[in-house]
């Protein structure tokens, strides 16, 4: 490694930075991390944090898992690559596959495709979704809906899908045939309903006048995260999901869920979908799946659209789709290993806890500070917390007060992650009691700093 004097600073003068402005960044260098341990980082001073955000809602089994390093630095010395498209395999995605079916046989997913990340497993579902109702004689099926707030990755065709405007005004025009719906955001909505399971009812209604405005033969699919992440943990009623799944089902629209985030334990269930009781058509999966270890995804095939594929005699479910690194080997064996070790150690059971231990924590900070203005969580190890300057009027946190509480934390030992006038949290599964009650404690040090 380059010394530290060297990286501060090279720091944002030649790296452009995912999600943020390339000239912000050099007036106000991002924290370098150098190492990391357990469920803790450090940055290049030294400094360490619980790491509340587990990466990017990504590291499920924390940074010291030796058996994941063990299985990928066993792959690299016997095959670092071949390619999978049609006329060859690998030893390790076949394994792969196989404990995929085996893990996802409840949710009634028994075939994958492996991609390199979430956007591309986003994209993928679009793709299938199309040809599966050109294969099924419906080619006027190409129109897609989706939740306002859900995101679902940076390619053109998530970008169309996402419900947050941050990640599609810059980038217009995109995919045409995308329509958005209201979020089950109870905490702000265009029906004012506080109600959750009023409010699911009311967004089911304005789902159907949507689908009947549009006309149900032209929609391929509908997407949506089980929990909506990066919009700020918005966790819908128990009754909503189903609720979806209904509607798709009545009127032969796929449901595809959104699993990068909520899949591998991170609801306390081992699927966000298997955590509301739905089994959708087509599943999107990333993030956990490697841990962070190595860039993957995959989408899970429900077995009756899979019969579509697999009984087509025309030729036309061939898939002309698919990327150099899909069916990576050695992100096929990192994967096979964090499957096997997520199991092991029971995460999902773990996150279950924490995130309980976490938001009843989080809840006597509402009682005790008046910028929180909102808490969503209580279903495994995602959590949300609205700031408002005003808590009568809900009147957002400016993004002064928003980077004071992420400094005031990060300095009591917890880096946290700002969305919008959020504070989300998504520390690794693997995570125990001591380290969510420093998480709190510097949750603690930086609202008193705001």
């Amino acid at each position: 490694m380059k010394d530290s004097n060297f990286l501060k600073e090279n720091n944002a003068r030649h790296m452009w930075h995912p999600m943020g402005h390339p000239g912000e960044a050099m007036k106000s260098a991002p924290k370098i991390i150098t190492r990391a341990e357990g469920v803790r980082i450090f940055d290049i001073d030294g400094h360490g944090t619980v790491d509340a955000v587990g990466g990017l809602w990504n590291v499920n089994l924390g940074y010291s898992n030796e058996a994941v390093k063990r299985a990928i630095a066993e792959q690299l010395e016997r095959l670092p690559y071949y390619s999978a498209f049609a006329g060859t395999s690998n030893d390790a995605a076949i394994e792969l596959s196989y404990a995929m079916a085996q893990f996802f046989l409840p949710d009634g997913m028994t075939r994958s495709f492996f991609t390199s990340g979430g956007s591309d497993s986003v994209e993928t579902c679009l793709r299938l979704a199309r040809q599966y109702h050109r294969l099924r004689g419906e080619p006027t099926r190409t129109k897609f809906l989706s939740l306002k707030k859900g995101y679902h990755g940076t390619h053109f065709g998530g970008a169309s899908v996402n419900g947050n405007n941050r990640f599609r005004t810059a980038y217009e025009p995109l995919l045409a045939g995308c329509f958005h719906i209201p979020a089950p955001y109870t905490y702000r909505n265009p029906f004012d309903e506080t109600d959750p399971a009023k409010l699911a009812q009311k967004i089911a209604a304005a789902m159907v006048d949507e689908i009947e405005f549009q006309g149900p033969q032209t929609i391929a699919a509908f997407i949506m995260e089980p929990i909506l992440g990066a919009g700020g943990v918005l966790v819908p009623d128990a009754s909503f999901m189903p609720l979806m799944r209904e509607i798709c089902s009545r009127y032969g629209i796929l449901l595809i869920a959104d699993e990068v985030i909520t899949g591998f334990g991170r609801t306390g269930d081992w699927t966000g979908s298997r955590h509301w009781g739905v089994k959708p058509d087509l599943m999107s999966c990333a993030k956990g799946i490697t841990s962070g270890y190595f860039p993957f995804g995959a989408v899970m095939i429900a077995e009756g659209v899979a019969e579509v594929f697999e009984g087509d005699e025309t030729g036309e479910a061939a898939i002309f789709h698919g990327y150099t690194y899909s069916a990576h080997p050695v992100g096929s064996a990192a994967a096979t290993a964090c499957l096997a070790e997520m199991q092991r150690l029971e995460v999902d059971r773990n996150a279950a806890a924490r995130g309980a231990q976490l938001f009843d924590g989080i809840k006597a900070l509402a009682a005790k500070y008046d910028i929180i203005g909102d808490i969503r969580g209580g279903h495994g190890l995602m959590c949300g917390i609205e700031v408002v300057s005003d808590r009568a009027a809900k009147t957002p946190m400016d993004l002064a007060g928003m980077k004071r509480i992420h400094a005031g934390a990060y300095e009591a030992g917890a880096t946290v992650r700002l969305v919008g006038h959020s504070v989300v949290m998504s520390p690794p599964l693997t995570i125990t009691a001591d380290e969510v009650d420093v998480i709190l404690t510097a949750l603690d040090a930086g609202f008193a700093a705001a």
